[in-house]
């Protein structure tokens, strides 16, 4: 049953981003950003069990920022997806402060969500400090390499290079930074090998799958079907 919800997620981020992209263009790119950089780290504490192997949720949402960002390199250029790293950062930095402001607040005696609510963020901040640091070296490192292997193979047959070049070094870089941070003494070493090999791996997949709806979003954007903003 996990596999084939992971499966339909994957589809459904895919579609969501080149549904956004085909409505509202960059805007809807920029969008994504915070959605994902949200829901990501809220999914993230969710640990499961995937193809016979502990992992957590979070990684595909999370991926699929890398898409969004090579869609912007791609078709808009560096600017841009520097511009899409910033406001999910922005997106992930409020999300995290508002959340532990409302945990400060005295629950009344008829509230059922208080508990909850400090069980998913009240762990938020160490999430988002590991998000955050991972997010920035390997958002930052997925635009410039990016960039660099479309200087050196700006052909639109090389966009699968572009794009997988930069991505899975990227999360390698993300996936270091953020198991380090965010779950380093807090789960058993081997349930954090277990974690940390899982997620990179997750991680490789979706970018090797996300080839395609690059390819779409550039076909989209060559035939004039993207909005202008």
């Amino acid at each position: 049953m996990n596999e084939g919800l992971w499966a339909l997620m994957l589809l459904v981020n895919f579609g969501a981003i080149l549904l956004a992209y085909r409505l509202y263009g960059r805007t809807g790119l920029y969008a994504w950003m915070a959605i994902a950089c949200i829901v990501a780290n809220i999914q993230v504490i969710k640990v499961i069990k995937l193809f016979g192997i502990t992992a957590t949720l979070g990684n595909i949402v999370y991926a699929s920022s890398f898409l969004a960002t090579d869609i912007l390199s791609e078709n808009h250029g560096r600017k841009d997806a520097a511009r899409a790293v910033k406001i999910g950062f922005f997106a992930l930095v409020t999300m995290t402060v508002l959340m532990n402001l409302a945990l400060w607040f005295r629950p009344d005696p008829a509230d059922f969500a208080d508990k909850s609510l400090r069980t998913i963020f009240g762990f938020m901040p160490r999430v988002a400090l590991g998000s955050l640091t991972a997010y920035l070296l390997s958002q930052s490192h997925d635009v410039i390499a990016f960039h660099f292997w479309k200087r050196l193979r700006p052909e639109r047959h090389y966009l699968w290079l572009r794009n997988n070049a930069s991505t899975i070094i990227s999360q390698l870089l993300d996936t270091v930074v953020f198991c380090t941070i965010a779950f380093a003494g807090v789960f058993p070493w081997p349930v954090f090998w277990k974690i940390f090999l899982t997620t990179y791996v997750l991680k490789f997949v979706v970018a090797a799958l996300d080839t395609p709806f690059v390819y779409f979003a550039r076909s989209l954007h060559d035939r004039g079907l993207v909005p202008e903003d």
